[in-house]
């Protein structure tokens, strides 16, 4: 996975969110995660750690053409 920078993950994970049309606290459990851990992603004070990455990354691939068009922007295939 190429080197993202935390902007470009906080837009990722955002977007994600917004394409499934979830709040944070109903996407952070799809992702096996706290609510407050997608809050500190979007907001740039940490980034997910590598599992969580790899679980965004195959949700992103299930979404399909849409998904993968977001993987495509940001950089993170």
């Amino acid at each position: 996975m190429a080197v993202v920078e935390q902007s470009e993950i906080a837009a990722l994970i955002r977007e994600t969110r917004q394409l499934l049309q979830l709040s944070q606290a109903k996407f952070a459990p799809m992702l096996g995660v706290s609510f407050h851990s997608v809050n500190r992603w979007e907001n740039r004070r940490t980034r997910p750690l590598p599992l969580a990455r790899k679980q965004i990354s195959t949700l992103l691939h299930q979404l399909g053409d849409s998904g993968q068009a977001l993987l495509r922007r940001y950089g993170w295939e």
